[in-house]
């Protein structure tokens, strides 16, 4: 599938603070995922650029010019999310700063293509979670429309490019312990941050204590729409030894996505 190039800003000036229906605790698991993605993207973009004299097809170095013009976009329009939760009054700056910390550390003792494979893990991780929130309109159900438009965008195009990391770190001699080994630590690592990214989160919104935001948000994690229920089969597919990200094929979804996108520019 072509990977396109959309440089898009959003409008976020009007977002209210529960910009999710309302829904205290689920909002704060997206804004605690917004508060990775700079760092996280530019980690991607330098693990996948530190490979490309190994790639030996110019389809595929074509396709990490625009992953990395992708990731460069998203990064930006994050920026800009965060600095609206910091305005809010959320720790994020300090949370971002410790997810800096930590991929800097990665950079300094990891081998490069450990970096490759870690990048290759959490792509699938986000590819995943973006696969849910494009299938399934009660992900976004009652969402602001700025913000459900942005996380759709982003959902779609961490699929579009969803391969490239894998497939350059297949090029670069990436092996199936790496690959494995690698996923299993990212694993451990990144679910630990959001679940203490969570937890600072509602304790700046002051939901930390309330029964009521947890049963909310484990409902919306695990019952409907469920996206970490529905993770654990395609997460595990992953340590298959024959496995690619387009096994699972989401081609017709994403074309959806593009025809919606297209229909919403021309009106």
């Amino acid at each position: 599938m072509a990977i396109t190039i959309r440089n898009l800003r959003f409008d976020l000036a009007a977002v209210p603070r529960h910009w999710h229906g309302g829904r205290r605790g689920v909002t704060s698991f997206f804004d605690n995922l917004s508060v990775f993605f700079p760092a996280g993207e530019r980690f991607f973009i330098s693990s996948v650029n530190a490979h490309r004299s190994q790639i030996t097809t110019p389809a595929l170095q074509a396709e990490v010019r625009a992953f990395a013009a992708q990731e460069g976009f998203h990064t930006r329009e994050h920026e800009r999310y965060n600095d609206l939760l910091a305005a809010q009054g959320y720790p994020v700056v300090t949370m971002a700063a410790r997810v800096q910390r930590l991929l800097g550390w990665a950079r300094r003792v990891a081998p490069r293509r450990w970096q490759l494979g870690a990048t290759c893990a959490l792509e699938h991780f986000t590819a995943l979670l973006a696969h849910m929130l494009l299938s399934d309109e009660a992900a976004l159900e009652g969402a602001h429309p700025a913000m459900a438009a942005l996380w759709r965008w982003h959902a779609a195009e961490e699929n579009e490019h969803k391969a490239v990391a894998f497939d350059v770190f297949t090029q670069a001699g990436g092996s199936y312990p790496e690959r494995a080994g690698t996923m299993a630590l990212a694993t451990v690592i990144f679910w630990a941050k959001v679940f203490e990214h969570q937890l600072r989160m509602m304790r700046a919104d002051g939901t930390l204590g309330s029964p009521r935001e947890w049963a909310h948000l484990g409902r919306w994690l695990f019952v409907s729409p469920g996206p970490l229920r529905r993770l654990i089969r395609p997460y595990l597919a992953y340590y298959r030894p024959g496995f690619h990200p387009w096994d699972f094929d989401n081609h017709a979804l994403l074309e959806r996505w593009e025809a919606s996108y297209l229909h919403q520019e021309a009106a």
